[in-house]
């Protein structure tokens, strides 16, 4: 279970690696050596420490690494007094809604204490953090492990109920080498940094929020995902160990009567829903998800939407049942209208169909009371339905 999200600050909280890289330019102009600020980028995910450990060396320069890091630690202020810091757009949207769902958050950074202390402070973030971590803290920088798993330490969470995001390709390896999941975050600014081996990448965070971090998580470590709560029901993806329980529901014949994709072979009918399982969901990031009673866990129902063809129009359909044990208190019309609305707010949907045989008078029932309108009759999949619609401005 995911408990916590350790972000990288440089790179990923501020769009700081351009201006690290001209002052790492600056300082060694003062030795009277010129680099070009791709042989800084380089060093992105590295402490600074050894970054000037490692230009001591590599240009002979007459001086300790010490006092190559007081000169770039010089420009840096410089620069961020002249220029300010500038903060990754949406990024702030995304820690607030992390720590809204409960989830620890803490920063690892490269960078000194008093850096990530006034990164913080300046962009007033400092309460969403549990704290940080700096390269300062830890024996060995990134690629190594050190600074995340000390950051999970500190958490009091395990590596494999973190995720990290980062911009660079030492701190994925860094991540990766502590066993924790990555998300990889694409920053044109942070140099043509290799981020592979991240187990998913962004290229922005303006549509990551908590449910899209959550759903990465549970499908590095194949968990099913919680789509909803509501307040008698938990809407979650099926795993294959709900198939039996899913086919009992799916051979009542009131519900029977009415699918599509029902076979003669209960095995054939299984193993097309364990497939169903394993694929769509990560495919598409949605599906019929499985419903079930909070308070014990029992599966009723199912629900969701599927992407499918109709007379060449890609369409959003809307998909429903409830075990007819479960019927008649008001329980469909409360999962079904949290689903809708999820499609709307989560996935950003703008329209929703749904096909209803015209003898099926339960759901047009519903249908008609969720505030869809039938648009007209149609034959579907050798069926007379009724098609009906739901618009985003009109929910």
């Amino acid at each position: 279970m995911l408990k916590a999200v350790i972000f990288d600050m440089d790179g990923v909280i501020i769009d700081s690696e351009p201006m690290h890289a001209r002052a790492a330019v600056l300082a060694l102009k003062k030795y009277n050596i010129d680099i070009s600020v791709d042989y800084a980028y380089n060093f992105i995910g590295t402490t600074t420490a050894h970054m000037c450990s490692k230009m001591v060396e590599d240009f002979n320069i007459d001086a300790t690494a010490d006092e190559l890091l007081r000169a770039n630690n010089e420009m840096k202020e410089y620069l961020l007094k002249t220029e300010g810091h500038t903060i990754v757009p949406y990024v702030t949207d995304l820690i607030k809604d992390l720590n809204k769902h409960g989830l620890k958050l803490i920063i690892a950074s490269s960078s000194n204490s008093s850096a990530i202390e006034e990164v913080m402070s300046s962009l007033k973030i400092k309460d969403y953090f549990n704290g940080y971590v700096s390269g300062q803290m830890v024996k060995n920088p990134k690629p190594a492990p050190d600074i995340f798993l000390l950051a999970a330490k500190q958490l009091g969470v395990t590596p494999d109920e973190c995720i990290v995001i980062e911009d660079s390709y030492n701190g994925i390896m860094a991540a990766k080498a502590a066993n924790m999941a990555c998300i990889g975050f694409f920053n044109p600014n942070s140099g043509r940094q290799n981020l592979a081996k991240a187990d998913y990448i962004v290229e922005g965070f303006d549509e990551v929020d908590y449910n899209f971090v959550n759903q990465v998580y549970c499908r590095i470590y194949k968990e099913p995902v919680i789509i909803i709560t509501t307040k008698h029901f938990i809407i979650r993806e099926l795993t294959e160990a709900d198939v039996d329980a899913l086919y009992l529901i799916r051979t009542e014949p009131e519900i029977r009567r009415y699918l599509l994709d029902k076979e003669t072979d209960a095995m054939v009918e299984k193993e097309k829903l364990k497939a169903y399982i394993n694929n769509v969901y990560s495919y598409y990031g949605f599906g019929l998800w499985g419903v079930f009673f909070k308070e014990n866990g029992l599966l009723v129902g199912q629900c969701g939407i599927d992407l499918k063809m109709h007379d060449d129009e890609a369409i959003y359909e809307l998909g429903y049942f409830l075990s007819k044990a479960y019927q008649g208190k008001g329980y469909a019309y409360e999962f079904i209208s949290a689903v809708i609305d999820y499609c709307f707010t989560g996935l950003k949907l703008d329209k929703i169909t749904a096909f209803i045989e015209k003898d099926n008078k339960k759901s047009i029932y519903l249908a008609e009371k969720l505030g869809m309108k039938k648009l007209s009759s149609c034959l579907r999949n050798n069926r007379q339905c009724f098609r009906y619609e739901l618009y985003k401005n009109n929910n």
